[in-house]
């Protein structure tokens, strides 16, 4: 498992699953009280699931053709509030996957924007030192023109 690779990510998946847990529990248990949900909401994806997992295990064994039963009303409830509440899990989980990849992302960009700025000043400060320097330079030709331009002086030896 990667998770487990870094202790960290695997701690803060286990948070995320403990923290998830009781809000699935609890739509778990208003589902089996509320006729609507479970009517409309737990039983339709659990039939679905049911007979997916069954079709695909009689073709794995080798049965073509066979009908498959729908699950009875109260197994249908428990599933698809089982289902319910792993998906609801899931969702928490991928929520969670996905504002830490967006943190991350405005982290990375910040820092992007920030080396940009200092490698825009550092050539603006560069440019500057050049101009600086062919200044400097024109004006150490300027001298040495003037000192050239002198009058020497005769020695006295």
């Amino acid at each position: 498992m990667v998770v487990g690779a870094f202790p960290i990510a695997k701690m803060l998946y286990l948070g995320v699953r403990q923290l998830s847990k009781p809000v699935a529990n609890r739509i778990k248990a208003g589902a089996r009280r509320s006729e609507f949900f479970k009517n409309y909401i737990c039983l339709p994806p659990a039939q679905a699931y049911h007979w997916i997992e069954m079709r695909t295990k009689m073709k794995i064994m080798g049965f073509r053709g066979s009908v498959i039963k729908p699950l009875n009303e109260e197994a249908a409830a428990e599933l698809g509030a089982e289902l319910l509440g792993e998906a609801i899990i899931f969702i928490i989980g991928g929520g969670c996957m996905v504002l830490e990849y967006s943190r991350q992302a405005t982290n990375s960009r910040r820092k992007e924007e920030e080396l940009a700025q200092n490698i825009n000043n550092l050539q603006t400060q560069l440019g500057e030192l050049a101009l600086a320097t062919e200044t400097l330079d024109a004006q150490i030709r300027e001298v040495n023109r003037l000192l050239l331009s002198l009058p020497v002086a005769p020695s006295t030896k």
